[in-house]
């Protein structure tokens, strides 16, 4: 039996709003998601035990044992009453720790797969996926749509003007730690965030003092011809640049530095 595949979507923050720090350690934020076509495959054959390989450009900075896509399975295992299993294996395309979904639009993607592998309602899986990791509901949509709390809590929104827009995302092949950004966010309330063109990313200050090449990124997008909103997405350090058509977007990517990594996409 050939295998049954799922993308993990590569996800953007068109803005991100720190609002303040919650007891249990996390943040409540306000942001608006938005993905990409292109993105990380999962894919699984049905077997009677769980088990995850890995391959691609990025696999080396993996380890199957504390994987995500394995802890979302076996949570909609036990959520859904399940006692069959899968095959499951990630081709890792996208950068690791890059802010722009990686595990948890890679466990999002399995959450789907199973789920229909499984012949289980997808209900299970989105009452799991908070859990999984606070950008999973997100993921699990892949669609645009609102965060807030600690992002988890979605409202879906209808972005007409960016839906298909070319977009090129760029990453100075640097990991960021996730925790360590938001650790060296200033604490200050700046407001809520209203219309995300003219919203902002805060944790941007924090990115660029543990990586400043995030800031050498940020400048040559918003230097390129035709370009339109030039941002960090999430905790970094992948920043993204939406472009007025493709070419502009094609003669950017083309000329990104070779020690960079990038993807030329459009959004869904």
């Amino acid at each position: 039996m050939s295998a049954a595949a799922d993308i993990g979507y590569a996800k953007i923050n068109l803005a991100l709003h720190v609002r303040g720090r919650r007891p249990d350690g996390r943040h409540d934020i306000e942001t608006i998601f938005a993905f990409c076509e292109d993105g990380d495959t999962v894919s699984a054959e049905p077997d009677s035990a769980l088990s995850l390989t890995l391959s691609g450009p990025f696999a080396a900075g993996l380890s199957v044992g504390d994987n995500l896509i394995l802890s979302a399975a076996r949570a909609l295992q036990a959520k859904a009453g399940v006692n069959r299993g899968a095959r499951l294996h990630l081709d890792k395309r996208l950068p690791v720790a890059s802010g722009i979904g990686g595990g948890s639009a890679d466990a999002a993607a399995a959450l789907r797969l199973l789920t229909r592998m499984w012949e289980v309602d997808l209900g299970h899986a989105r009452a799991i996926a908070p859990n999984v990791g606070s950008d999973v509901p997100a993921c699990l949509l892949s669609r645009p749509c609102r965060g807030s709390g600690a992002g988890d809590e979605l409202e879906t929104v209808s972005l007409p003007d960016v839906d298909g827009q070319p977009v090129l995302l760029v990453n100075p092949r640097i990991a960021v730690s996730t925790a360590d950004v938001f650790a060296g966010w200033n604490g200050i309330d700046a407001g809520t965030l209203g219309d995300w063109r003219e919203g902002r990313n805060d944790l941007e200050p924090s990115a660029k003092a543990l990586v400043p090449q995030i800031s050498l990124v940020l400048s040559w997008l918003q230097n390129q011809p035709k370009v339109g909103l030039v941002r960090m997405s999430g905790s970094g350090a992948t920043c993204f640049a939406l472009f007025e058509d493709e070419e502009a977007r094609d003669r950017a990517a083309a000329a990104v530095p070779r020690e960079w990594w990038h993807l030329a996409t459009r959004l869904r």
